[in-house]
């Protein structure tokens, strides 16, 4: 593992960081059978490790990684972060119940402290990491958001401008196809503060029987809480199935190489 230790942007907002990687990832089929999703390889590292060098690149330097199937490859492959100079702990969701409870297994390591949010299996270009940061300073959350045709597959959101930069108004968690009048999409990548508890504790099970971490941010738009919106610079991937991430590999390959 190689996780990159230099902040290109300056001090973070916030110290704190969870990602969340219990799932297995069954859409991948035969690929996940021995080893969990966020550690499937794309352009020559785990998925989970891009999300760090984007997070550290950002200035974070302590995580917590949310683990459940073959949790400890995860954890064998990552360590303790300390090769990397950032700290690296890890909670086991033992039963998955949805994103907002493997986020809660996080809740007294991160006190009263705003905190960064990011699944393990989307990839995004570094910078939009520190993006969303950055914007969560004028707010009381802020949520990346990616452009798509429907959003019908993950939850559609609505925002106070056209171009996706602005406050958001409504979260829909897994519209119907063709329903919605918005085409931006959860991105998976956010920064919540300690007001997002309260919103968690309410939550009552999905109709796929999870709790759903985002129908929590939709709960704080609908109470009025500023939640602002981020567009994603760059491709973006939630790698799910084994065409996205041939997508994503092609993409990576594409991309010039760093002097």
């Amino acid at each position: 593992m190689s996780l990159d230790t230099h902040s290109t942007f300056g001090p973070p907002a916030i110290r704190k960081a969870v990602v969340l990687a219990a799932g297995r990832g069954t859409r991948l089929g035969a690929l996940t059978d021995d080893i969990p999703k966020a550690l499937v390889d794309v352009g020559g590292k785990p998925l989970i490790v891009h999300a760090l060098d984007g997070l550290i690149e950002a200035g974070l330097a302590e995580f917590m990684v949310v683990t459940g199937y073959r949790g400890d490859q995860i954890e064998y492959e990552l360590g303790n972060g300390g090769g990397a100079g950032v700290e690296i702990r890890y909670a086991r969701q033992h039963h998955l119940e949805g994103t907002a409870r493997a986020l809660a297994l996080a809740r007294e390591w991160l006190g009263s402290e705003r905190f960064f949010v990011t699944w393990a299996d989307v990839l995004v270009p570094r910078p939009n990491y520190w993006r969303v940061i950055r914007a969560s300073r004028t707010a009381d959350a802020a949520i990346a958001v990616n452009y798509t045709d429907d959003p019908y597959a993950g939850a559609a959101v609505y925002i106070d401008s056209a171009d996706g930069d602005g406050l958001v108004t409504r979260i829909v968690e897994k519209p119907q196809r063709g329903s919605s009048t918005t085409n931006w999409n959860n991105a998976g990548l956010a920064v919540l503060g300690a007001s997002a508890w309260d919103f968690i504790d309410r939550l009552t099970p999905s109709p796929r029987g999870e709790y759903e971490l985002p129908q929590a941010v939709a709960s704080m738009v609908e109470a009025g809480m500023r939640v602002r919106a981020v567009p994603i610079e760059g491709q973006w991937f939630d790698v799910g199935t084994p065409e996205d991430l041939e997508r994503a590999r092609a993409s990576l390959l594409a991309e010039p190489k760093e002097a």
